[in-house]
């Protein structure tokens, strides 16, 4: 039994049989050949020959093959090995080759999936296989060998049956998942004269096909032997496998996405802050530096790989983009103000639907491409176009679970979905499952291997009311903290955004979570003085917040600092420096290493220097002095420099993405695209199959004549035309009336009347009868 070539090329293929079968479907099962494979319908096909044609590409049939499942997979298989694309093969002769525990109900039903993606067609009865199937299947199908020359299946039981135990050994190994086998061994223990082995034994006999030096394959018969009928195709996987489940309950798995949703929202207000003080450059090959990425990190006090994710999810939302200089730098846009000013909720959402829909995978940073170069974040390495449908998909998978269960082990996930998709994801697919469901942890999305409810709506594509369910699940703002005897501050929950605003000013966040923990100290009150605020109101501040008592420390903290700030007061002139107590000024005004200042006393309390204000306060701090800034009018001047803002281009990628992916037809497109293929199978198969139509773009005068003509006589014509997209139709239409520059007639394909403005019509045929 020679084996069938996979080398033929597609266009000597006979498509007359399959465009029959395209021609008996009605208008539902070509829409929903349409939909499962969306290529078919792009540019639209003429009829159902050219469709038929276009089926049989091998690369279409590969593309149509990617969403199948392992058994669907297996059952194309099994009709490759049955040589289905040269001869009709029975359901029945089907399932019994997939073995006794696949029914013919289960064998059926895997054709019906073949068939409604015109991989398949025939009856009920028996079935036929598109040829380039055979090419676009594994190199062993069934992980069975290439038959043997004249080795008859009988010929095969009689030979297993003359096997000694070592040899049977090898052979049922071979008739496994894979019929080739290593043999570097057995080269070796021949030359030292060895006893021969049993994969030598076995090819002396011609039982081993030998491949190359190092490869031996079993032949397909003696593999189906080895088998036994009751399982020509080996272990068939009819049924996924099971996700074994955790009940939480919905309300605990929102609430912890909840606080998850909190500490992103967190960490992303002071990336956002860090980056609008001192952005980070944009690197020559795209992308951040790593040195940039640690800093981020450790200023935010996270992973790095926590920072990269951020860094994605800030640029995938339009909050940070490259700045339009000669020196770019990723720098926030003004859009990140009105997130800033948002709603909690909105702020996740709008970071949630961005990582949805991104085109990258965040996962990779750290790892190296094909030539060795590290991946670092937002480089263009990251960029995978299916990786927004894979993130899709193992999320759709957790979201076909009951409400408040969740999935207890990611492998489990990977395992379904290899299942259902064998052929798709490629080499980093378990990867991509445990990358998606780390990350929807971070974003909210997922929480205890379980969908929160605004995960499920935002999957469900209403960003609307995934916002809301999460503002539902966030817990009230409290409007009060804990002050501890050891200065910390325990903020009991979500502070309201004033009392949070203030925490941040006077404090140092020492660890987040639902209760969050700030330290104060003199450095963090010096920056609250800075601010402008005064000692009265932080003692206001503590004394009306604070549900414990003040300790009586941190009263003495913010009175001593208070007095030793301010007692330098810094001014223009280009700066100038005052203080009531003249002998401070002395002792500035003697120090040898303010040298650099250019200090010069124009009275007994005050000196100036030709340095810019910010610079004398920054070198007065630095020799350990706290001076603090003061305007024109004697207020305290906040140096601090402004966030920095550019106008950016908006969500990456625009909007959030079509999930079927971009250039897909929409169903009413579909239908045009059906009733196209009737009005050209239609004009083809008239009686006698004959058209006359002209050569080239009809003139205008030969066109009414034409229609007129054909009005009279009560014959009918194809047209073909543009319509108002700019879409190219065919029509098959009875002309009732030709004038005004318009062909008024009774459409077949749509059964109506209609009008076709002649300077749209590119070709005419009189349809004869």
């Amino acid at each position: 039994m020679p084996p069938k070539s996979a080398s033929q090329d597609p266009s000597t293929y006979d498509a007359e049989p399959l465009a029959r079968a395209l021609r008996a479907s009605d208008d539902e099962q070509l829409l929903e050949l349409f939909r499962l494979r969306p290529d078919l319908a792009t540019p639209p096909p003429t009829d159902a020959a050219v469709l038929a044609r276009r089926a049989m590409a091998r690369a279409s049939v590969a593309r149509a093959c990617e969403d199948l499942d392992s058994f669907t997979l297996t059952v194309l298989e099994a009709l490759v090995l049955l040589d289905a694309d040269e001869h009709e093969v029975p359901v029945e002769r089907l399932s019994g080759f997939l073995g006794q525990d696949v029914t013919e109900r289960q064998a059926a039903s895997r054709v019906g999936v073949l068939r409604a993606r015109a991989l398949v067609w025939g009856g009920d009865g028996s079935i036929r296989m598109v040829p380039t199937v055979r090419e676009t299947t594994r190199a062993h199908p069934g992980g069975l060998g290439t038959p043997a020359a004249e080795l008859s299946e009988q010929r095969a039981h009689e030979l297993l049956g003359e096997l000694d135990d070592e040899e049977r050994r090898v052979v049922d190994k071979l008739a496994g998942a894979s019929p080739l086998g290593r043999t570097g061994e057995v080269r070796r223990d021949a030359e030292r004269g060895q006893r021969p082995t049993p994969i030598q034994r076995l090819l002396d006999r011609g039982l081993l096909l030998r491949r190359d030096e190092e490869t031996v394959e079993l032949p397909r018969q003696l593999g189906l032997a080895a088998r036994g009928p009751e399982r020509p195709m080996g272990e068939v996987e009819t049924a996924e496998p099971t996700l074994e489940l955790t009940e939480h309950g919905q309300e605990r798995i929102d609430g912890a996405a909840a606080g998850e949703l909190l500490e992103l929202n967190r960490h992303v207000e002071l990336l956002l802050d860090s980056w609008g003080q001192d952005p980070p450059d944009v690197l020559r090959s795209g992308g951040i530096a790593v040195r940039d990425i640690r800093r981020t990190g450790k200023e935010l006090n996270i992973t790095e790989n926590r920072a990269a994710l951020l860094a994605e999810l800030v640029v995938a939302a339009g909050l940070v983009d490259t700045s339009g200089e000669e020196d770019p730098q990723w720098a926030p846009t003004v859009r990140a103000d009105t997130w800033l000013a948002s709603s909690p909720e909105q702020r996740w959402a709008a970071l949630a639907a961005s990582w949805l829909d991104l085109p990258r995978l965040p996962g990779l940073v750290g790892a190296r491409d094909e030539r060795g170069r590290l991946l670092g974040p937002l480089s263009e390495g990251l960029r995978r176009p299916n990786a927004a449908g894979e993130r899709r998909r193992v999320l759709e998978l957790v979201d076909e679970q009951p409400s408040g269960y969740g999935v207890r082990r990611d492998a489990d996930v990977a395992a379904v979905l290899a299942w259902r998709a064998p052929r798709r994801g490629g080499a980093l697919r378990d990867e991509t499952v445990r990358w998606t469901l780390s990350e929807g942890i971070t974003l909210g999305v997922v929480a205890a291997g379980g969908l929160s409810s605004g995960g499920r709506a935002l999957l469900a594509g209403d960003e609307n009311a995934a916002a809301e369910m999460m503002g539902r699940a966030i817990p009230e703002p409290v409007d009060h903290v804990l002050v501890q005897a050891d200065l910390t501050i325990v903020a009991p929950g979500r502070l309201e955004p004033e009392l949070a605003r203030e925490m941040d000013l006077v404090a140092d966040v020492e660890s987040a979570g639902s209760a969050t923990v700030y330290r104060i100290g003199e450095a963090s009150v010096r920056r609250a003085l800075d601010a402008g605020r005064s000692s009265e109101q932080l003692h206001e501040l503590f004394r009306t917040r604070s549900r414990t008592p003040v300790p009586q420390g941190l009263s003495y903290l913010i009175d001593d600092t208070a007095r030793r700030h301010g007692r330098l007061r810094a001014g223009t002139a280009s700066s100038f420096l005052r203080c009531e107590d003249p002998v401070v000024i002395t002792e500035v005004l003697g120090r040898s290493d303010l040298g650099g200042l250019a200090l010069r006393r124009i009275a007994p309390t005050v000196l100036i220097s030709p340095l810019p204000l910010e610079e004398l306060v920054d070198e007065l701090r630095a020799a350990g002095y706290a001076p603090v800034a003061e305007g024109s009018d004697g207020g305290v001047l906040d140096l601090r420099p402004s966030a920095r803002r550019i106008r950016g281009r908006g969500r990456y990628g625009g909007q959030p993405g079509d999930p079927t992916g971009p250039g897909h037809p929409s169903e009413q497109q579909l239908a045009e695209r059906v009733r196209t293929l009737r009005a050209g199978d239609q004009a083809a198969n008239v009686r006698g199959n004959k058209l006359a139509p002209e050569k080239g773009r009809p003139s205008a005068n030969a066109t009414l004549e034409l229609l007129r003509e054909a009005a009279r006589q009560g014959h009918s014509v194809w047209l073909g035309f543009v319509d108002t997209q700019g879409g190219s139709t065919q029509r098959i239409v009875q002309p009732v009336s030709v004038g005004s520059g318009v062909l008024q007639g009774f459409d077949s394909s749509r059964d109506e009347l209609g009008n076709f403005p002649l300077h749209r019509i590119t070709s005419v045929a009189v349809v004869e009868g």
